[in-house]
C-alpha cells in the first residue's frame, strides 16, 4: 500500500499566530515536524493556505501544496491535498508536533495495513497526572474490548464512581485514514456531539463508523505547541534533549 503523510499548517493560529514558522533551535516548527515525519514515511507533504509557510517549506527542500483558506479544520485541508494523490492510506500529522516520534506514525498506520475493515486509526496513552487528567485541553478516550473508540471527551471519562476500575487515557491527535473514507468523511456536516465538544472525530462515531485506537507509550513529555508558553517549553525541551 502507498502511505502518504500530510501535515496541515495554518499560519493564522488564534493562540500563536505564525506558529509553523516559529523558531525552534534554528529551524522552524514546521521543519522539525516535517523532518520527523519523513523518518517514518517516504512521501510527506505540507498543506498550507499561506505563502509564507509555502516558501519556508520550499526553502528547506520540503514538499508543499497550497490549499483553500476556507477549511474549517485540518482534516479538510488534508483531504484537499488527498484528492490529488493516488495514496491508499493518508496520515494526518499535526503541524505543531515538532518532536513527534516516527514510531508513533508507524503504530497508527499498522492497523490499516493489517486489517481491511479498519478505515481510520489513532493513538492514546495512559494519563499519569491529575493535572493532565482534569484539564479540558486533554482529550480523553474510552474504548471497547476490541480497541475501538466508544467516545472522546474533554470531560472526565469514565466517571470514577468506582475509581479502582478507571484507566484514563489521553487521545493523541494523529490519524491514519483510508483515502476513500477521508474524502467521504469531510463531506459530512458537523454533528451535535462534535460541535458540543469541538472534537471533529466525534463526527465519525456519530455516523456509526469505528475508530481503532492504538495504545502507545511513546512521545511522553514531548510538548506540542499551541501557545507562546508551549513554545517556551518546547525550546527548553530541545535544549535538554539535544544538547
Amino acid at each position: 500500500m502507498k502511505v502518504v503523510g500530510i501535515i496541515p499548517a495554518r499560519y493564522g493560529s488564534t493562540r500563536l499566530p505564525g506558529k509553523p514558522l516559529a523558531d525552534l533551535g534554528g529551524k522552524s516548527v514546521i521543519q522539525h515536524t516535517y523532518e520527523r515525519t519523513c523518518q517514518a514515511l517516504e512521501q510527506v507533504i505540507v498543506a498550507t493556505d499561506d505563502l509564507r509557510v509555502f516558501d519556508a517549506v520550499k526553502g528547506f527542500g520540503g514538499r508543499v501544496m497550497m490549499t483553500r483558506s476556507d477549511h474549517r479544520c485540518g482534516s479538510e485541508r488534508v483531504a484537499e491535498v488527498t484528492e490529488t494523490l493516488g495514496a491508499d492510506v493518508v496520515v494526518n500529522v499535526q503541524g505543531d508536533e515538532p518532536f513527534i516520534d516516527p514510531l508513533m506514525i508507524e503504530q497508527a498506520v499498522a492497523p490499516l495495513l493489517a486489517e481491511p475493515d479498519v478505515v481510520v486509526s489513532t493513538l492514546s496513552r495512559a494519563i499519569l497526572s491529575e493535572e493532565v487528567l482534569m484539564s479540558p485541553g486533554t482529550v480523553k478516550v474510552v474504548t471497547d474490548q476490541n480497541h475501538n473508540a466508544l467516545f472522546f471527551s474533554r470531560s472526565l471519562i469514565p466517571y470514577p464512581r468506582h475509581k479502582e476500575f478507571c484507566q484514563w487515557r489521553e487521545h493523541i491527535g494523529l490519524y491514519a485514514y483510508r483515502r476513500e473514507f477521508l474524502l467521504e468523511f469531510v463531506k459530512w456536516p458537523p454533528t451535535p456531539l462534535e460541535q458540543a465538544e469541538s472534537l471533529e472525530q466525534l463526527r465519525i462515531l456519530e455516523h456509526g463508523f469505528r475508530i481503532r485506537v492504538i495504545e502507545t507509550n511513546l512521545g511522553r513529555g514531548a510538548p506540542c505547541i499551541d501557545t507562546p508558553e508551549d513554545l517556551i517549553r518546547a525550546r527548553a525541551y530541545l535544549s535538554r534533549n539535544c544538547a
